[in-house]
């Protein structure tokens, strides 16, 4: 498969594992509509490639991403203003939707596991797109600020969903009326960040991370534990979970990837997963309906 280009975005793939890395330093990576188009371009690649099976998301320079670009000013959320910039841009999905909240849901429909590696500022849309990844890991220097209060307008990129799941709503309204910019040390004491490192070891400990999901686990088996715990959080009850659960057992149970695994683990040697991702996934949840992302 070609290597994919894009205007705002690095993308790379080495060992399994895709690197995203958000390619404006001159601007913090500040989001644009390319930016949002390129992003959701770049994860339809990685879902496609069954080389990739684990996928990290950075920033280029000092930041990991300043929120949206302010360079219209005054009317950089005038809604008229930012449909006319997309479509120049090339979009040609629903513009009157949030562009962050296209980019989030494209993000939490990932086959592959997702970890963000923060290596500086995350401000508006800058942490935000990271709610739904799985795994949050910043660097010592990171910020993030849920701002939007202080710049007039409210929550975008679906995370008035995923910010109170993964932190609790007393925390989440409290970084999001106060609109201040907080430490990662703060970040990884309330559980938005599940671990921090030295700048300089970050893209190295995420690497380590994805590596280990790369060399043991079935790319087939992490896809649909990535759906079952994200949809389960939205159950009315453990019963759906259980039915979901006991499909994905009769379903993977059957699989060439069981067979494999189990071979591999009483031959004592690597596991050599057969199933393809690329292929889509088993149909586990049928009363489940996609929402739709583009």
């Amino acid at each position: 498969m070609s290597k994919p280009q894009f205007e705002t975005l690095l993308y790379d793939v080495e060992d399994g594992i895709a690197t995203i890395t958000l390619n404006r330093p001159d601007r913090l990576n500040a989001f644009t509509p390319k930016m949002m188009l390129d992003m959701i371009a770049a994860f339809d690649a990685t879902d496609a490639d069954d080389a990739v099976k684990a996928v990290i998301v950075t920033g280029a320079g000092r930041g990991f991403c300043a929120g949206a670009d302010l360079g219209a000013g005054g009317g950089t959320f005038d809604q008229g203003a930012r449909e006319a910039e997309r479509r120049a841009a090339g979009d040609t999905g629903d513009v009157t939707r949030d562009g962050g909240g296209r980019v989030s849901l494209r993000i939490f429909e990932s086959l592959k596991p997702v970890i963000a590696a923060v290596n500086g500022a995350a401000v508006g849309v800058g942490v935000t797109m990271q709610l739904p990844m799985d795994i949050r890991l910043a660097s010592t220097d990171a910020k993030f600020g849920f701002v939007f209060a202080r710049r007039g307008i409210a929550l975008e990129a679906c995370s008035s969903w995923f910010l109170p799941r993964l932190v609790g709503p007393p925390t989440a309204l409290e970084w999001c009326y106060s609109g201040r910019v907080f430490s990662a040390q703060e970040a990884h004491a309330k559980g938005l960040v599940q671990a921090l490192h030295a700048p300089e070891d970050l893209l190295p400990a995420a690497r380590a991370l994805a590596t280990e999901f790369v060399a043991n686990a079935s790319p087939m088996s992490m896809a649909v534990t990535r759906q079952l715990i994200w949809r389960g959080m939205v159950a009315d009850h453990p019963m759906e979970a259980h039915r979901a659960d006991s499909r994905s057992m009769r379903q993977r149970g059957a699989s060439d990837d069981a067979r494999e695994g189990i071979a591999a683990f009483l031959e004592k040697r690597p596991a050599d997963f057969p199933d393809r991702v690329s292929k889509g996934l088993p149909d586990l949840w049928p009363e489940w309906q996609a929402p739709e992302y583009r």
